[in-house]
């Protein structure tokens, strides 16, 4: 089992000594001496008012957010948790990818999905309806510019007559592409395009709310599980695939509820499911004290698992 430490950039929420260049590197640091294999950050460009009022945050842009993690660390992966794949041109995408990852020394996973904000779409110019369509054709659009030269396609709003994206990823034939979302149609999507799947739960989430299915225990979650192996076997998928979750039962918003014994009992349990990869995220309302939650987690926790 690897774990993934949320990587703070919503400066409204938690103040400005996480939304800075040092903070970012601060946190980082702090999550790869812990004994994290990653750090995460989300993805929002342009999140309307409503979405913000209701509960939403900002987000540093992910690719330049990761980059600064990245470069203050020298082992710690860096993960998009997850970037939304129809608000940019495919290629826009596979350059950011490529870059991130060639600087990173090929530390990048791009966890990837369709979205759900009606009003970002509306506001960057992507089409809502058709995300799905959209993150499938960004999918094949993305990997053939990270793996080819001379690239001949075409697709909604743009083409492509003989183009190359130089230089190519460092991790051969490209980085992991994990794709978000409990429905079928995401599964499916792993399955068929992607090196991972990344469920979410949606405990205390109306799930027509973030237009997805609903996960709100470990045997939803197994069911799903159960649904993607079906379906690879069907379409005669035989590579394994990554599984990244955040564990259910245990608040992140108070740590003296996570209690070693017990968190390790559900990391075995998850690891029995088939799970390889868990995200957490922390308390801490300061830097300071944030990184102190991230050393505390890393001695009471991943020190004993391992």
């Amino acid at each position: 089992m690897r774990f993934s430490i949320h990587l703070p950039t919503d400066r409204v929420s938690l103040g400005d000594d996480f939304v800075s260049g040092e903070g970012v590197a601060t946190v980082a640091r702090s999550a790869e001496d812990a004994g994290f294999d990653a750090c995460y950050v989300t993805d929002h460009p342009f999140p309307s008012d409503r979405w913000l009022a209701d509960g939403g945050h900002h987000a540093l842009d992910p690719w330049v957010a990761l980059s600064f993690a990245a470069a203050a660390t020298t082992r710690l992966r860096v993960q998009t948790h997850i970037a939304v794949l129809p608000y940019r041109n495919p290629f826009i995408t596979a350059s950011a990818v490529a870059s991130l990852d060639v600087l990173s020394g090929g530390r990048l996973i791009v966890g990837v999905a369709a979205g759900y904000l009606r009003g970002e779409f509306r506001a960057l110019g992507a089409d809502f309806e058709e995300r799905n369509e959209r993150s499938d054709e960004a999918l094949v659009a993305i990997k053939r510019a990270l793996t080819e030269e001379g690239v001949v396609a075409e697709g909604p709003g743009w083409k492509a007559r003989g183009n190359t994206l130089l230089p190519h990823p460092v991790q051969k034939p490209h980085p992991p592409f994990w794709v978000g979302g409990n429905s079928r149609r995401a599964i499916r999507r792993a399955v068929d395009l992607g090196d991972g799947w990344v469920p979410f739960p949606t405990s205390g989430i109306r799930p027509s709310a973030v237009r997805t299915a609903s996960m709100e225990s470990l045997e939803d979650l197994a069911a799903r599980i159960g649904y993607l192996r079906d379906y690879a076997k069907q379409v005669g998928r035989t590579a394994p695939l990554d599984i990244c979750f955040m564990p259910f039962g245990f608040s992140m918003h108070d740590l003296q509820k996570v209690d070693a014994a017990r968190f390790g009992a559900v990391v075995e349990e998850m690891a029995g499911m088939g799970i390889t990869w868990l995200t957490v995220g922390l308390p801490g309302r300061g830097r300071d004290e944030y990184c102190e939650s991230i050393r505390r987690f890393g001695e009471d926790v991943l020190a004993k698992l391992a």
